[in-house]
């Protein structure tokens, strides 16, 4: 089986280059089930995003936000946002990625008024329903870029298909100044990220997450809380069992091992813990997905 991954760097920007220079958009057809722990992990991108679930259902987590988007729904992601997708069994989610600049000229009149007040105003995301009565044109627009995309859609075909999506979306999204994905607190967030990544596979106790960032253990565990949901501690284990995910199925190393190298103190304790999020034993995961 082959598994897919989102490579990231140090602040979790992923890496992965969306179009070319000349014409910065990509469409995809993806299956979040056939990534590294069935999982799209943490990442941001300067793009924008817009997905939809064709099939099946997605496990959404944006900022401090989660929720599960259904079949029939689609999700549009601000640039800079923070967000993660995971899935429980195979699903189908055609998306788009596209830099804003592509909407227009950043110095011009059509950026000025209707792309750069969403970049800086507008929700971190928005769901889009095929029956709401403000989101389901949008939708209808997105649904339109991907058959042009099948249809082979060159680039004049698809900016004039992107425009139209957009002026639908820009009708529809509400609009709030201080998002918390353009904070101090954000970048934070994003730097204590980078220590756990680059730390995980050693003892790391709470202080030291903290002092990366030179705050409090209690500030440290706010930020953590406020836009994601979850404490330093659990998002260490988390992050430990999807690099021991990747690691079961890269490598032929013991289940024991593995749990050494991604800085679990026993391997009973790693049993437990990769049982209870993915609801199954390291070995019989390694056996399922290769």
């Amino acid at each position: 089986m082959q598994t897919e991954k989102t490579v990231t760097d140090d602040i979790y920007l992923e890496q992965r280059k969306h179009g070319e220079a000349g014409f910065p958009f990509r469409y995809y057809e993806e299956d979040v089930w056939q990534f590294a722990a069935h999982s799209i992990n943490w990442h941001w991108h300067r793009e924008i995003e817009v997905i939809f679930v064709a099939r099946g259902e997605i496990f959404c987590s944006v900022g401090k936000d989660e929720f599960v988007l259904r079949e029939g729904c689609g999700l549009f992601v601000n640039s800079g946002v923070l967000h993660r997708y995971a899935a429980s069994g195979s699903v189908f989610m055609p998306n788009i990625l596209f830099l804003p600049a592509l909407l227009g000229d950043e110095r011009g009149n059509v950026y000025q008024k209707f792309v750069a007040p969403v970049l800086r105003e507008g929700d971190e995301y928005l769901i889009l329903r095929p029956d709401g009565a403000q989101t389901s044109g949008a939708l209808a627009a997105l649904l339109c870029i991907f058959e042009a995309q099948k249809g082979g859609a060159d680039e004049l075909d698809t900016l004039q298909a992107l425009l139209a999506f957009w002026k639908r979306l820009f009708e529809c999204m509400p609009r709030a100044k201080g998002q918390s994905g353009r904070t101090i607190r954000d970048m934070q967030l994003r730097q204590m990220m980078a220590f756990i990544h680059e730390n995980f596979d050693r003892k790391l106790t709470l202080q030291e997450i903290a002092a990366s960032v030179y705050v409090s253990k209690n500030t440290a565990l706010q930020i953590f809380k406020e836009l994601i949901r979850m404490s330093p501690v659990a998002y260490l284990i988390q992050y430990r069992l999807a690099r021991a995910a990747e690691l079961l199925l890269s490598e032929e190393v013991s289940v024991t091992r593995v749990a050494e190298q991604t800085g679990f103190d026993s391997s009973g304790y790693f049993c437990r813990q990769f049982r209870k999020a993915y609801g199954c034993t390291p070995s019989e995961y390694r056996s399922a997905n290769r």
